[in-house]
């Protein structure tokens, strides 16, 4: 044990006997501040609040203790609380008894067998690469056998595991210090890869502190949005507006549309192609080969006839691919997916062109069916000057959009609208709820509703024009800035998804989260994402380009048959 001051350090594996009087335990862990969770003795109620307490440790031997860092202690300390709410939070502050926390006389020196080299694993391991072969090996709890990490395959890079409590834990509080400890550090590890978050379509820009308060309710909105059930603890109202807001924005009339908050992208496209199957049992489902990969997931789970179309280097549907599948297929309904952003080029396919191509192999409006996928860009089309309109007013059957996406919500969710007149093939009465139900799942997350209901009612159609602007403008900020520095890049007209060569660091991959496939990795532009941290990313990219391609052995891929002659600048089309 290492004794500082008035303090008392030890390992939190130590047992010890429960501490009394107003003695309090706090999972520490090394670092310039120590993050604090006090655990009251005795087992009394008492709200924990999160402290920071800076100290000065030195050993023994006077080199400091800092070198000892993610080791897990316990501070065990006399100290007075003082706490109050500001806002949403609780927040604290510890008076260690007036005492200035340096070291006062002897110092006992920890244990002989204590391994300063026994760091906790970091959530994502290190990655070797051999011959452009990613290679990597950690070792899962100590005296088991190694596995062996493949990117792409990842199975566990760190296991928190679940143990039984101690018959004493009640008293001693040993497991709510230790699962605070763990949660310090997971927060820490989020917000670190917060910072680096760029492949992926997540608006991480919000703050729904003031939704809190209702964290301590199982709001479950299982069953229709329209229907009320018997379980009382929903949020339909909510679930409604937000309907009606989304159904305003594409033009279906209150009483024409039916709807629900889906708990994701993909279940949006399950239930849309689901309606279609449904309208058409005996449809072809025809979708883009760069549609998401929940299109073809749905295909495979309805058992229908999927046809896939070419697409043109820019990611949209070739429409002229599309007709002449039409014409093999005549004798079938057509059932369609147009993706209003495609997954990894951002590619809005033409709907006007698509409609027309329908008509010329000869599919009336009563022949097909059309589900548009608009997981991103759905909601941000509306807000782009000269964008062809998404509307019910023409002959479309569903579009979904994705709410922890432009939106930004902390869980993911979705949006799903269709005509009222399709839903009542899928639609069954569930004596159990008192209610019919036509959704996907049972249970439905009824905190979405509420927090999409709290961001819409805050930015409005304003809001949204504004933040989407914003993210159009620095996605042609980033592409014309990669260009210039002689790296091959292309922004599609009517997208916020910047594609570009990729990277020949994994790790360098891993990083800043790029989404990748084949030669070419893309940045989605969202409105977190700023000019900053653009620079920041294409700064190091430079710099780590410097170094892969100094002494020849590697040159820039070649992405003409991803994104265009004109985007490449390999050498050969520089």
């Amino acid at each position: 044990m290492l004794r500082v001051g008035s303090c008392q350090l030890k390992r939190v594996t130590e047992s010890h006997a429960p501490i009394k009087g107003g003695m309090f335990r706090a999972a520490v862990l090394f670092a310039p501040s120590y993050c604090i969770s006090l655990v009251p003795a005795r087992g009394r109620v008492f709200r924990r609040c999160a402290l920071t307490l800076s100290l000065s440790f030195v050993n023994s031997n006077a080199s400091p203790c800092g070198k000892l860092n993610r080791s897990v202690y316990e501070v065990l300390f006399p100290v007075k609380v003082c706490s109050c709410v500001a806002g949403n939070k609780m927040v604290g502050s510890v008076d260690a008894l007036n005492e200035d926390l340096r070291i006062n006389g002897a110092v006992e020196p920890l244990p002989e067998d204590f391994d300063a080299t026994a760091l906790v694993i970091d959530p994502v391991p290190s990655a070797v690469v051999d011959n452009g072969i990613v290679k990597e090996e950690t070792q899962i709890n100590k005296g088991k056998e190694k596995r062996e990490i493949v990117l792409g395959r990842n199975i566990h890079t760190m296991c928190l595991e679940v143990t039984e409590p101690d018959a004493d834990d009640e008293v001693t509080g040993d497991r709510e210090a230790h699962m605070a400890s763990v949660l310090a550090r997971y927060k820490r590890a989020l917000t670190e890869r917060t910072k680096h978050h760029l492949g992926y379509p997540y608006n991480l820009d919000f703050d729904y502190g003031a939704l809190s308060q209702l964290q301590h309710f199982s709001i479950n909105n299982l069953g229709d949005p329209f229907i009320e059930s018997n379980y009382g603890v929903h949020s339909r109202q909510f679930e409604v507006g937000v309907l009606d807001w989304f159904a305003r924005l594409w033009e279906l009339e209150k009483n024409e549309y039916w709807g629900y908050i889906t708990n994701c992208g993909t279940e949006g496209n399950l239930h849309g192609i689901l309606v279609g199957r449904e309208v058409f049992p005996d449809g072809i489902l025809y979708a883009s080969r760069e549609s998401h990969y929940s299109v073809f997931k749905a295909g495979r789970m309805y058992r229908m006839e999927c046809v896939k179309v070419d697409t043109l280097w820019s990611g949209e549907i070739d429409c002229d691919d599309f007709k002449a599948k039409l014409l093999s297929h005549q004798d079938k309904p057509a059932i369609v997916n147009v993706n209003i952003g495609t997954t990894v080029k951002g590619a809005v396919d033409d709907l006007d062109l698509v409609i027309k191509k329908l008509e010329e192999a000869g599919f009336s409006h009563d022949k097909f069916y059309i589900h548009c996928d608009g997981a991103l860009f759905g909601l941000m089309m509306p807000f782009v000057k000269r964008a062809p309109k998404v509307t019910f007013k023409k002959p479309i059957g569903s579009v979904s959009v994705s709410g922890h996406k432009f939106v930004g919500c902390p869980m993911p969710c979705g949006v799903q609208v269709t005509r009222l007149e399709y839903v009542n093939a899928l639609s069954r009465d569930v004596e159990y709820l008192a209610s019919r139900d036509a959704t996907i799942m049972g249970s439905r997350n009824g905190h979405a509703p509420i927090f999409l209901w709290y961001t819409l009612n805050r930015k409005g159609y304003r809001g949204f024009q504004k933040e989407v602007q914003k993210c159009l403008r620095n996605a042609h900020y980033f592409k014309d800035h990669l260009v210039e520095a002689g790296i091959g890049a292309m922004l599609n007209e009517l997208s916020s998804t910047v594609v570009f060569e990729r990277p020949h660091d994994e790790e360098f991959i891993r990083k800043w989260q790029l989404a990748c496939k084949g030669n070419i990795a893309h940045v989605v532009v969202m409105p977190n994402i700023t000019i900053e941290k653009l620079d920041d990313f294409l700064n190091e990219l430079l710099q780590k380009r410097a170094t892969w391609f100094q002494d020849g052995k590697y040159q820039p891929y070649c992405i003409a048959s991803d994104v265009g002659e004109k985007n490449c600048l390999c050498a050969l089309h520089k």
